[in-house]
């Protein structure tokens, strides 16, 4: 089982390396397509790679990445136990919000990713991320700003569906990190 996840997800990260399907392919230093355990039971998908993101082609190892790592730690859980990528694998220019066309080219990869390593829990950062999943099983009528239901489980064919504001928030506005760590408290009994 493990080697056909393995052999999937390597093809999805050789496809994703060679991917010519918008214009970032131009500007990208490196794509960021995921990172973390194939087998996780929980999976979380940010919104587009940011500078140090892009320098790396690592997922969340800038400043919003140290709050995750905190947030992870608040309650248990190691990074090294969860699959962690973004909605887009490249980094949109000075970190604009994804377009619609963006997205559509891009979240293939993700939907495979998803199949692949089948999580139990999908646990979205921000409101892309967050509108793109719930609309994708099924939830639509569920989308609200983040504000709304952060925080709120969403059950679909035995798959939990959690919206959290991303991480980045905290570096904008310090008190948020309390809202973040509350919400965290919900993957603790999930893990």
């Amino acid at each position: 089982m493990e080697d056909k996840i393995e052999k999937e997800l390597k093809k999805i990260r050789d496809e994703i390396i060679n991917c010519k399907k918008c214009s970032f392919c131009k500007i990208r230093t490196y794509p960021v397509i995921g990172q973390g355990n194939h087998q996780a039971k929980i999976m979380f998908i940010g919104e587009a790679p940011g500078v140090q993101e892009d320098k790396t082609g690592r997922p969340f190892c800038g400043a919003a990445g140290k709050i995750l790592d905190e947030l992870l730690e608040s309650v248990g859980i190691k990074r090294e136990e969860i699959y962690i990528c973004n909605i887009l694998k490249c980094r949109p220019p000075n970190n604009r919000d994804p377009k619609p066309e963006e997205i559509r080219a891009c979240t293939p990869y993700l939907e495979r990713q998803i199949k692949a390593i089948n999580p139990e829990v999908i646990s979205t950062l921000g409101n892309f991320a967050t509108s793109y999943i719930l609309e994708k099983f099924g939830l639509g009528d569920k989308i609200q700003g983040i504000s709304k239901i952060h925080g709120q489980i969403f059950n679909t064919n035995g798959l939990k569906i959690i919206p959290f504001y991303h991480p980045v928030v905290v570096a904008y506005n310090n008190s948020m990190k309390e809202t973040l760590k509350k919400n965290f408290k919900i993957l603790e009994k999930l893990k």
